[in-house]
């Protein structure tokens, strides 16, 4: 007999067969489409097969999850892992694939573990302008015996050109001012309330604001490499403008899709497992519900574990 999840956990991990109604929402594209025939779409398929159909030069912004170079089950498939000049023939392969769809002013970010990092790093090198290489903390994961526990991983950043967009003032971090610094008597370059001193600072290439999903959270789900939504919305803010297209070829659970659809912007999905499009078609049908984002309130990115500050700070500014 099945084990009842606690009413607290919001894990969605619903079974293909409870789910086929939101995996009829899906399409499978097998011949070149037109832009209108698959945007705001979860496409059900393998990438090497569906990005040569897709349109060139339709999509803003490119955001990259592939399989981390390390043996892995998802759900009734196995990412093997491969050898240093095979993984690489592997990114060089999807990257020759969804490059032609970026508009020569979009941006590119691929996620990776330090391992996969050090191959991704220098294809993205060859191909594209690289801008910078983001690293957050993951804050989970199992120790090792006779290693460091790995609880960082990557992010690159690149463009097609110099011409690229960089919203900053979207992805600033409210922080406490611990010392507050004042020019003629009045705050500088941060504001005073009832409840403490904040100020909005510009982000760094490391993360530690990031929590990853966790079973109490509405937008956690079963796949094993899930993303934080808080961490793909600075992405997305940062590198898009309301109404682009956010492309991610290895959609999983749907989280580039999600958040895409909370900040208004369009999106395209590929993952060609069924189950897995199976829970981003019920992850976007809760969006229209709840568009909130843990750790993103009106407008602002907050430090982790400061919910309490956040409400505290809203209740006496609205």
């Amino acid at each position: 007999m099945a084990k009842s999840k606690s009413p607290r956990n919001k894990t969605i991990d619903i079974s293909l067969d409870e789910g086929r109604h939101y995996l009829k929402r899906c399409k499978v594209i097998n011949k070149p489409v037109e832009l209108n025939d698959c945007i705001n779409t979860t496409i059900c398929g393998d990438i090497f097969l569906t990005a040569p159909c897709l349109p060139a030069k339709s999509v803003d912004l490119l955001i990259a999850d592939p399989p981390y170079n390390l043996t892995k089950r998802y759900h009734g498939r196995i990412f093997q892992k491969k050898k240093i000049d095979e993984y690489r023939l592997f990114t060089e392969k999807w990257l020759d694939l969804v490059l032609p769809l970026v508009k020569d002013t979009g941006s590119i970010y691929v996620c990776c573990d330090w391992g996969s990092s050090l191959i991704i790093g220098q294809v993205l090198t060859e191909k594209l302008t690289v801008r910078n290489r983001i690293t957050w903390q993951r804050e989970k994961g199992r120790g090792a015996k006779s290693n460091w526990k790995n609880s960082m991983e990557d992010i690159w950043y690149a463009t097609m050109s110099d011409q690229y967009v960089f919203n900053l003032d979207d992805v600033k971090i409210r922080r406490k001012v611990i010392a507050p610094y004042r020019e003629n008597g009045k705050p500088k370059d941060w504001k005073e309330t009832e409840k403490g001193n904040y100020r909005d600072t510009c982000p760094s290439n490391f993360w530690d604001d990031i929590s990853v999903p966790f079973w109490s959270m509405p937008e956690n789900t079963a796949h094993p490499t899930q993303k934080p939504e808080k961490l793909i919305a600075k992405l997305i803010l940062a590198s898009s403008n309301p109404g682009d297209v956010v492309l991610d070829p290895f959609l999983g659970s749907g989280t580039t899709s999600v958040v895409a659809k909370k900040l208004g912007r369009r999106y395209i999905g590929i993952e060609q497992n069924e189950l897995y499009c199976v829970w981003a078609e019920k992850r976007l049908e809760m969006a229209e519900e709840d568009p909130s984002i843990q750790g993103y309130t009106d407008g602002v990115f907050w430090e982790r574990n400061t919910l309490a500050e956040q409400i505290q700070y809203n209740s006496i500014t609205t």
